[in-house]
């Protein structure tokens, strides 16, 4: 395995969103592409408004979020609160969440560990409603 590895999130790391339908966000996964061994990490960036349609957990990945730009809500388990730029949240595995963007949109980071590989996001549909 090579020392480092540099990627551009958005330019070199594929856009999983329009594989599930997903027009109204972009999700580049850089797990593999980034060749991280003990770790994972993403880039989301939501439409203005849209919300994930599904929450998910992990069964061991513990992750943190940072909203790097824009605005956005966050629903964990039975609360909402809301994120501003540079805000940083960390969930435990067991945590069902997911976003919302706010009227701009929102960019975010996700950081997980320990590096799990697919299979520990079970997503539950139809999660966060009003």
């Amino acid at each position: 395995m090579a020392k480092y590895t540099k990627l551009n999130l958005r330019a070199e790391v594929e856009d999983q969103a329009p594989k599930f339908g997903m027009t109204e966000m972009e999700f580049h996964s850089a797990r593999v592409p980034l060749e991280l061994e003990n770790a994972g990490l993403s880039f989301l960036r939501l439409a203005p408004n849209y919300r994930v349609p599904f929450g998910h957990h992990h069964k061991t990945q513990e992750e943190i979020y940072v909203l790097i730009n824009g605005s956005a809500r966050l629903k964990l388990d039975n609360e909402v609160i809301e994120l501003k730029p540079w805000d940083a949240v960390r969930l435990s595995k067991d945590t069902m969440r997911n976003f919302e963007g706010g009227p701009e949109g929102a960019e975010i980071i996700a950081f997980g560990a320990p590096n799990t590989g697919p299979g520990d996001g079970p997503m539950t549909q139809d999660w966060w409603t009003d």
